[in-house]
C-alpha cells in the first residue's frame, strides 16, 4: 500500500472489489476531483494488505471517503453519494479546513 495520503491534501477512498456502491462511487469521485486542482486522489482496496490502515483511520464500512490533509483526516463521508453532493460537501469541507489552517 502506498502513503501518498500522508502527503498533502487529498481525498482517500476506501472501497471493496465486491461492493457496488464502491464500483459506482469511483468513477464519480476520480470526476469530481480531476476538475479540481487542489486536492489528489488516492484509492485504497479494503483488503487482508490495508487492515492496519483501516483500524488506523477507523474505516467500518465501504465504500468511504477521507478527506486528509498529511495523513490527517478533517472530514468523512461514507456510502455512495451522487456527484452534485459530492461536489458540494468537497467544497465545504475543504473550505472549512483552509479557514483552520
Amino acid at each position: 500500500m502506498t502513503n501518498e495520503y500522508k502527503n498533502g491534501l487529498c481525498a482517500v477512498e476506501v472501497s471493496g472489489e465486491s461492493c457496488a456502491n464502491c464500483l459506482t462511487l469511483l468513477p464519480v469521485l476520480t470526476s469530481v476531483i480531476s476538475a479540481r486542482n487542489d486536492i489528489k486522489l488516492v484509492h485504497i482496496e479494503a483488503d487482508e494488505t490495508t487492515v492496519q490502515f483501516m483500524q488506523d483511520y477507523d474505516v467500518r464500512q465501504v465504500p468511504t471517503i477521507l478527506l486528509m490533509d498529511n495523513g490527517v483526516v478533517f472530514a468523512r463521508a461514507v456510502g455512495y453519494q451522487p456527484e452534485e453532493i459530492l461536489e458540494l460537501w468537497l467544497d465545504a469541507k475543504i473550505e472549512e479546513h483552509k479557514k483552520t489552517k
